[in-house]
């Protein structure tokens, strides 16, 4: 059977353009090639947009293109820093109609929900990320090797924080973190192309209000402080098309959140367990759970105060475990305190925007499912010669065996 992905993109593409010619659609599919066509899917799936406001109950990966005005936010990671196979460690990842894709945070774990929507790894070379904890920079490591390995040919880019020393930065965090892994590095440099090795650090100061960390095709992330732990810890907005999406990080509630965060369509921000069910969670004592959830975290009832102060179109909570006696909990305290539009985020949750609608659904992935074909631009990427043992190493190889010659 002829493989559908044999045609080139830019001819397929040109196929999906001159049928949509004539429907609302016509005006996405010019835009969409004009930014190189549509995100590379795994064999056997050819992805087309949602027609009209009706969206599939589920969402499944690489059947739904992005309209040109469109927005889809996935929940890739909602729990804690001791994660469960249903809740991993905290990321968010950002699509956007014009081929953009950012991530916002990526926790411990959140790299096995990444893999299961199977992206375009071309287009996931950018990381922001609220503070250092590993339950929000864990997966990091996984994803700059994870991505290389399935796609990415050019330098992925950290866009972080200061601290309030620069060994407690994002950029000391990087380079640190990239010297625990360096033999990993050196042994794929060669394999795989050269430029997917590097990692650019983008550090800005973490005082700084509202400011611009990025600003490219159209889109604005800024960001501003948050009060967590110690100093270093911020939250997001990312604005594009007259859309804004607000990503909170960790965060006791605080007057940035309220002054920069208002306008949002949808507003993302912790939504801890209320004292007395932290303390049943993680066995501590009362005063312990107490002092977590209400001064370093976001109780579910200050939440809620929060979001009656900003009244975004959607608010998200998350950063918790969905059980249902936890679920009831955290919701309770929201609703004693908030009473407008709210998702309470569990892993793998997507949340499609436009300026009319807003829609919540869950993903539905396969454990097994084939990685994207990769591209011809990264096939052809500049490579350095393959690295090899040392010949005393070499020498050890058993004759008992000898490997299938080389292909042409």
């Amino acid at each position: 059977m002829v493989c559908l992905l044999s045609l080139s993109v830019v001819a397929f593409w040109a196929t999906i353009t001159a049928e949509l010619v004539s429907s609302a659609h016509a005006q996405e599919a010019r835009l969409q090639l004009k930014n190189g066509g549509p995100p590379a899917t795994p064999p056997g799936r050819i992805a087309s947009p949602v027609r009209g406001t009706t969206y599939p109950a589920s969402y499944f990966p690489n059947t739904e293109l992005l309209n040109a005005d469109e927005m889809r936010i996935t929940a890739l990671g909602t729990g804690m820093p001791n994660q469960t196979r249903a809740a991993v460690s905290i990321s968010y990842l950002v699509e956007l109609g014009n081929g953009d894709s950012f991530l916002f945070d990526i926790g411990s774990g959140s790299m096995a929900n990444l893999f299961s929507l199977r992206p375009d790894f071309s287009r996931l070379d950018k990381v922001f990320t609220s503070h250092l904890h590993i339950d929000h920079v864990g997966d990091f490591m996984g994803l700059h090797i994870g991505g290389w390995l399935s796609g990415r040919y050019t330098p992925i880019h950290f866009y972080g924080p200061s601290g309030s020393t620069p060994e407690l930065g994002s950029k000391a965090f990087v380079e640190a973190m990239q010297k625990g892994y360096a033999w990993d590095l050196a042994t794929r440099t060669g394999a795989l192309p050269d430029k997917g090795a590097k990692i650019v650090v983008h550090e800005f100061d973490y005082m700084q209000e509202n400011a611009v960390v990025y600003e490219k095709n159209g889109v604005t992330v800024r960001s501003w402080p948050a009060i967590h732990s110690l100093d270093g810890s911020v939250s997001y907005s990312l604005e594009w098309n007259g859309l804004k999406y607000v990503f909170g990080g960790d965060t006791y509630p605080n007057n940035w959140y309220i002054k920069y965060a208002k306008d949002a369509d949808v507003a993302s921000h912790e939504c801890f367990l209320p004292p007395d069910e932290l303390a049943k969670y993680f066995g501590w004592d009362l005063k312990q759970a107490t002092y977590v959830a209400t001064r370093i975290h976001t109780s579910p009832d200050a939440f809620g105060k929060v979001m009656s102060a900003i009244k975004p179109r959607l608010a998200v909570g998350y950063h918790s475990v969905q059980s249902p006696e936890n679920n009831a909990a955290i919701m309770d305290g929201v609703r004693a305190t908030y009473s407008g539009p709210l998702a309470l985020a569990r892993d793998l949750m997507v949340i499609n925007v436009t300026k009319d609608d807003i829609i919540v659904r869950m993903a539905t992935v396969d454990d097994y499912v084939l990685p994207p074909a990769v591209s011809e631009a990264y096939k052809n990427a500049p490579r350095t010669e393959e690295k090899s043992p040392s010949e005393k190493v070499e020498a050890g190889k058993w004759q008992g065996y000898t490997p299938p010659p080389m292909p042409e």
